[in-house]
């Protein structure tokens, strides 16, 4: 398995533990091997210290120095246009659908089961067909 995403200045995270779970932050300074200095965007996250188990790390990665301070931080994520890009992100993308399945009231949730039902039986009944041919093809050739 080969990594793509480090730790290292400039590195967009996610928070997904504690009160600030789900907001953007950007790697200003690496303090020790568990611990990083981030700062969010504005109105988001202030900068603090966070332990790495309490972010994931993006694909999206600023240029900023180490140790920046804060308007410069903040003139980087303006540059980069950091909210536009992670709304289309895959990631993004599945932050949202979380939010909505979390949201569903219990016939909801009996709907989207009855459309998985649906849905299985017609893939099994497709399936069925191809397993038959593949069957009747070993059967041929013996």
């Amino acid at each position: 398995m080969v990594f793509r995403r480090f730790v290292e200045v400039g590195r967009v995270i996610v928070i997904n533990y504690g009160p600030l779970t789900g907001k953007l932050a950007v790697i200003v300074d690496i303090l020790t091997t568990t611990k990083v200095l981030v700062q969010g965007l504005k109105g988001g996250v202030r900068r603090q210290e966070l332990s790495l188990r309490r972010v994931t790390l993006t694909d999206d990665k600023i240029d900023i120095k180490r140790g920046a301070k804060r308007d410069e931080v903040l003139k980087a994520i303006d540059a980069y246009k950091l909210e536009e890009k992670f709304k289309k992100s895959t990631f993004a993308k599945k932050v949202e659908l979380r939010q909505k399945r979390a949201n569903l009231t219990d016939f909801d949730r009996f709907k989207v089961m009855r459309l998985r039902q649906k849905r299985a039986a017609l893939r099994h009944k497709a399936t069925k067909g191809l397993k038959k041919e593949k069957t009747e093809k070993k059967k041929g050739k013996k």
